[in-house]
């Protein structure tokens, strides 16, 4: 099996807006392969693995569906049943306390 590579973007301007937007301090996004961070280092990240798991998911989902497939998806499922009940962030939530979803994914 093939790893997943992705790497987190610090201090992400996207990452940021999502804060704003959703009224959090901290947030992880994921666009493609790429974990954009706001108001959390890499550290603090890292050191939470269901938060670990929950962007590994996205990712997941993101080699599913791809790039265009995936905004789609939640963009829809978003606008239909709202963030938290939309489908995708429904198994992301679910990944949280799945110890095998790790498995194929290097974060560099």
């Amino acid at each position: 099996m093939e790893k997943i590579k992705c790497r987190i973007q610090v201090d992400s301007g996207l990452a940021r807006i999502a804060a704003k937007v959703m009224r959090v301090k901290a947030v992880a996004m994921v666009l493609g392969r790429t974990i954009h961070l706001y108001g959390a280092s890499r550290l603090e990240f890292l050191a939470d693995i269901a938060w670990v798991r929950h962007e590994a998911c996205h990712v997941r989902q993101y080699r599913q569906y791809g790039m265009i497939g995936f905004l789609a998806r939640y963009l829809y499922q978003s606008a239909r049943w709202g963030y938290y009940h939309n489908p995708l962030e429904v198994a992301a939530r679910k990944a949280e306390a799945d110890p095998g979803m790790l498995e194929g994914i290097e974060i560099i």
